[in-house]
Order: C-alpha cells, then sequence, then structure tokens
C-alpha cells in the first residue's frame, strides 16, 4: 500500500531525457495519487532532444495520461556540446519497447518559459523540480529568473556519484557529466536540493524476478516496461558484472513518496567544470572538512526491497 497524504497531491515537474529508467519514473510519477504532475520537460541527453521529447509523449500516452502536457526543452548543454548514451539506451533512447508514435502535440512553447512562468505563478516553496536527466532545462530557468528559486520547495535529482566514482569517466556520473555548469547552477540556486546519486542508486539492483513480476502484470504498461528493462540492464551487467542493472531515475519518485526509504547526509556538494581529468565529478564534503555551506542533501543509501516493492506497486496500477 502507497502512503497517502492530508495535504493534498505534491506538485511536481519532471525534467527528463527518456533513456527507459526515465520511462520508469515517468510511469511511476504518474500512477502516484500523491504526485500531480503539472508537466513533463524534455532536455537533451540520454538521445538528442526529437527523441526526449518523443519519447516522454509516448510513455505519457502509455501510461493513459495524454493529458499531462509535454514541453520540448533544451538541445545541448549550457557550453559544451552534447554527449549522448544510445549504447547504453539503443538508438530510440528506449529500444525494447514496440510502442506506437504519439498521438499528442509538443506544446508549442518552450520548456524553460513554461517553467519559468509556472514557478513565477506559484506561491513561496512550492513546486518540486525533478530533474532524471542533465540539469539544463532548470539551470536555464534559474539563470534567467534567480528569484524563481523561492517558488521551489525542492529539487530531487538523479546525477552525480562520489564514493564509487563514475559511471561515464573515472570521475562523473552521465547526467551530471553532460551538463556540469547546469548541475552546478543547480547546487547553488539556494532551493533545497536533494540528489539521488550513484552511491545509491548502484545499491538498488533489479533482480531478475522482479523484472518478471512486471511482466507479469498483465498490462500494456506492465509489458513495455518490462521490455525497456530487458534491454536496459544488459549494459550495467555487462560493464559491472552486477546480479542485475541499477534502475536509476525512478529512486526520484520513490523518494517523493517514501523518503523513509533512503539515508544520506546534508553537506556541500559541488561540481568540477574545468579539469579536463575529472570533468563532472561531484566532490561531496561528506565529512565538512572545508568552510563551504551545506547545499544538498546527499542520499549514500537505499531499502532496495522497499523501493523495488513500491515500483511495482505503482506501476500495477498503470493500464
Amino acid at each position: 500500500m502507497i502512503p497517502g497524504s492530508d495535504s493534498g497531491p505534491r506538485p511536481i515537474i519532471l525534467d527528463t531525457d527518456p533513456g527507459q529508467d526515465d520511462a520508469i519514473a515517468i510511469l511511476a510519477a504518474l500512477a502516484a495519487p500523491e504526485l500531480e504532475v503539472l508537466g513533463v520537460t524534455a532536455v537533451a541527453g540520454n538521445v538528442p532532444l526529437e527523441l526526449t521529447a518523443r519519447n516522454a509523449r509516448m510513455i505519457c500516452e502509455l501510461a493513459g495520461r495524454p493529458d499531462v502536457p509535454v514541453f520540448a526543452g533544451c538541445d545541448r548543454p549550457v557550453r559544451r556540446e552534447l554527449v549522448t548514451a544510445e549504447h547504453v539506451h539503443g538508438s530510440t533512447g528506449i529500444d525494447g519497447a514496440e510502442l506506437p508514435e504519439p498521438t499528442t502535440a509538443l506544446q508549442p512553447q518552450h520548456a524553460v518559459d513554461w517553467m519559468a512562468e509556472t514557478l513565477s505563478a506559484a506561491g513561496e516553496r512550492e513546486i518540486t523540480i525533478c530533474p532524471v536527466g542533465p540539469m539544463t532545462n532548470v539551470a536555464a530557468v534559474l539563470e534567467a529568473n534567480p528569484q524563481a528559486a523561492r517558488s521551489i520547495k525542492e529539487i530531487v535529482c538523479m546525477g552525480g556519484g562520489f564514493f564509487g566514482g563514475g559511471n561515464t569517466t573515472p570521475a562523473a556520473e552521465f547526467n551530471v557529466f553532460v551538463d556540469p555548469d547546469a548541475a552546478q547552477t543547480v547546487l547553488r540556486c539556494g532551493a533545497p536540493v536533494t540528489m539521488l546519486p550513484l552511491d545509491a542508486t548502484h545499491k538498488a539492483l533489479m533482480p531478475r524476478s522482479w523484472i518478471d513480476r512486471v511482466r507479469a502484470l498483465g498490462t500494456a504498461a506492465g509489458e513495455a516496461a518490462a521490455g525497456m528493462l530487458d534491454f536496459y540492464e544488459r549494459f550495467d551487467i555487462d560493464k559491472y558484472g552486477m546480479s542485475g542493472g541499477p534502475l536509476h531515475d525512478p529512486n526520484v519518485i520513490a523518494y517523493l513518496l517514501r523518503p523513509d526509504l533512503y539515508r544520506g547526509r546534508h553537506c556541500n556538494v559541488e561540481v568540477e567544470a574545468e579539469s579536463s581529468l575529472t570533468l563532472g565529478m561531484t566532490v561531496v564534503d561528506w565529512w565538512g572538512v572545508t568552510d563551504r555551506p551545506p547545499n544538498c542533501q546527499y542520499i549514500t543509501e537505499v531499502d532496495a526491497d522497499g523501493f523495488y516493492d513500491l515500483l511495482l506497486a505503482l506501476l500495477a496500477r498503470l493500464p
């Protein structure tokens, strides 16, 4: 049973670059009655923007939620060339699922403009921003409208890695590596930030039996999710020799619903944006050895069984 809330659903903006794990995060967010997805904003990352915007609409339709508006955002990082990850996610970004082309249109407004307007109209600390890809869109909003941070209840992002190194370079996780300047802007914006890094997500590996349970739901969403996960996990199994692949991005949604499943520390996190050797590294002052003020709740522990039970319950709600 997913715990409820007496204060009404929590309004969120899901900023994403689908990606199979992004797709599962979108499905989970749309299935959760505790969350109100105001909109999905696409960014270039795992695959180029044309595909991430397409994939986001396909996943919303798969969830039976074509009413959720999808906005296309930035097609490249703030100050760098785009790096993509088709070698992980396949040429479409969501290889493994045979989904029809989306029938809903992209919203005509640019994602950054829509986010800025939405935050401008919101009350203080009202809206939660959930970046599960490179943080280019969110940084663009904050750089153009620094006052928008006042309307953000929390930024809960998937990104970074410190104790176990990176997954794209020895030092850097993919989302931060693609746009380290954007990640630094987000960490310095003044709004509360919670980061779900590789240090946590690599502790929640997908059991083969869990993917089978997703397929056994017997729904369109369950079949598509299982197909995507079959394709997606083979990369990490081959790379790391793991028993199953980590499912990174849905941890953001699980954290919103069940923060009791997670543990971490409020500390300072900075991003290396200059060094060619450690570009995109998230430098975590875990032991407080500098005078830099804490700016991030950095998560390092997850109850993997609780996470996968929650995620299965959410997917079971979908058509």
